[in-house]
């Protein structure tokens, strides 16, 4: 009698168990915590602002390394002294919780913060002049979602007479042109994509163009390469198929170079590796896409004759040390003609970035070495020991020389000078 009330109590238990079950597997009658968040416009719009963010990579200067999200107080070097960036979380006090969106686009747009101060150029206000209004409103809706870090501003080290913003009037008369991105009528809408990302959002100008003492660079230069101010690497030429002139290359070599950080023609080192880690592997393929479109068809300005092999400039004694150089550190990874092992390990043979007209970019990954970024896409990148610790000048001088002319290439000897001058700006 016991067992049979016992089952009956069980079957009784197992029908409320299945009925439960069953009435919250119908929609909108799961717990909370079982329910999907659901995707507000409110939600869509953050999520945007955030995808904007990543474009714009807005986290490399606003964030100190291992120290809260966008809580500023990074150092800026520039030839002026230095900039601290500022905290843009939205704390009341010492962040931007008390902007509207009108006071973000007006930074965004014209450079100019809430209180009125023109802002400094290390804030790339010149290219995201471009952004549109409502990419502007989304990023700010992601930045005032965030969690308010309270962290006080650091003040400016800038020497006299830079510190005086009144001189930014000047420079803003020469070189500032305020206005939205518009699209250029006969270009596809992909192309106008990517050429919005590349202007405006990436702000790649700032690196890949030359700029003079003022700080300023010539809109009719622009991306003919040039020295990045105080990180000492060389942003190559975009117009220039001797750089890193993207004319001859596939549509997906660009995009795994901007996404992936490596590609069968190539891989990024340097500032650039930044780029890709901080930004570009978080856009969608197709965004990544359109700017490949959009850089490939940079016109190419050059006009002169391909140069050739400049092997007979240099002595029989360094072509050999170099020579013996790369075959015993170079050649495992690179191979002995220099074609590499794509995409880990790229070819030098052939290779622009190695045969332009400055030697920099080549003398400082031999000494420093470096890896691609970890991206999402090349989780365990394959990277280059630095050799300042086993190579003298001359042997640095040697070695890059001898990839710089040997299976073909066309660039120029180096001189243990130059060696020199990049090895003194090691960190210690």
């Amino acid at each position: 009698m016991r067992k049979s009330v016992l089952a009956v109590l069980v079957l009784v238990a197992l029908a409320v168990i299945a009925a439960l079950a069953l009435h919250f597997m119908r929609p909108g009658v799961l717990p909370a915590t079982a329910q999907q968040p659901q995707l507000t416009a409110t939600t869509q719009i953050i999520n945007r602002g955030e995808y904007l963010a990543r474009a714009g990579d807005c986290v490399a200067c606003h964030t100190v390394p291992n120290r809260p999200v966008f809580a500023g107080g990074r150092a800026m070097a520039t030839p002026f002294g230095n900039l601290y960036v500022p905290n843009i979380t939205p704390d009341d006090d010492t962040g931007i919780g008390l902007w509207t969106a009108d006071d973000f686009y007006r930074t965004m747009h014209l450079g100019v913060s809430k209180d009125g101060k023109l802002l400094y150029l290390a804030m790339p206000f010149a290219s995201y002049t471009q952004v549109t209004r409502a990419d502007s409103d989304a990023i700010y809706a992601y930045l005032m979602s965030l969690t308010p870090v309270r962290l006080k501003n650091r003040e400016h080290e800038l020497r006299f007479p830079f510190n005086n913003r009144d001189l930014l009037i000047s420079w803003r008369t020469l070189y500032f042109r305020e206005g939205e991105f518009t699209p250029t009528p006969g270009q596809s809408a992909e192309w106008n994509r990517g050429a919005y990302l590349v202007k405006g959002l990436g702000h790649c100008a700032m690196c890949h163009t030359a700029v003079n003492m003022l700080g300023g660079s010539s809109e009719s230069k622009a991306f003919e390469g040039g020295m990045i101010p105080n990180q000492n690497w060389y942003a190559p030429s975009l117009t220039s198929n001797r750089e890193a002139g993207l004319g001859d290359w596939k549509i997906a070599d660009i995009a795994d170079l901007l996404q992936v950080g490596v590609s069968h023609r190539g891989t990024v080192y340097g500032p650039m590796a930044e780029v890709v880690y901080n930004s570009l592997q978080y856009l969608t393929d197709d965004d990544v896409r359109a700017m490949a479109v959009y850089l490939k068809a940079f016109p190419q300005m050059d006009t002169a004759p391909p140069p050739t092999s400049q092997a007979r400039l240099v002595g029989p004694e360094v072509m050999e040390t170099g020579r013996k150089i790369y075959v015993a550190q170079c050649a495992i990874c690179h191979g002995t003609e220099g074609r590499g092992q794509t995409p880990s390990y790229p070819p030098l043979a052939g290779n622009q970035s190695i045969t332009m007209a400055t030697p920099v970019n080549p003398i400082r990954m031999v000494l420093n070495g470096g890896y691609p970024p970890g991206t999402k896409k090349n989780p365990r990148p394959h990277g280059m020991p630095p050799y300042s610790h086993m190579l003298n000048d001359d042997e640095v001088a040697a070695v890059v020389t001898y990839i710089r002319v040997a299976w073909g290439n066309s660039g120029t000897p180096v001189t243990p000078a130059q060696a020199n001058e990049l090895r003194k700006l090691l960190p210690e």
